[in-house]
């Protein structure tokens, strides 16, 4: 199915491993961008501003790159992506409020 549809091979098994690691190792960098503020700002809620800011801006980053590298158009993929990412951490956020009471 997947190299019908999308048109990818089946997965060495051999490199499982270094796949496994790939994506741990990109999972803690990529959740370190909005919890690094909070270990460097002593104030929360400028550390809130901070990381919201520097989340976007990886955001806007790491969309341009996916469009460039991916034939779309960067500016358009790097808007998108940072929309996507702001409403699911706008959610995420008020979930967390929500919970907390």
């Amino acid at each position: 199915m997947t190299r019908f549809e999308l048109g990818l091979e089946k997965p060495d098994p051999k490199r499982a491993l270094q796949s496994a690691l790939t994506i741990a190792i990109a999972y803690v960098l990529g959740g370190l961008v909005p919890l690094l503020p909070y270990m460097l700002i002593p104030v929360a809620q400028k550390a809130l501003v901070a990381s919201v800011m520097v989340t976007i801006l990886a955001l806007l980053i790491f969309g341009f790159a996916k469009g460039y590298f991916t034939g779309d158009r960067p500016v358009w993929s790097a808007l998108q992506t940072a929309l996507i990412g702001a409403i699911a951490s706008a959610a995420a956020f008020g979930m967390a409020k929500a919970v907390q009471g």
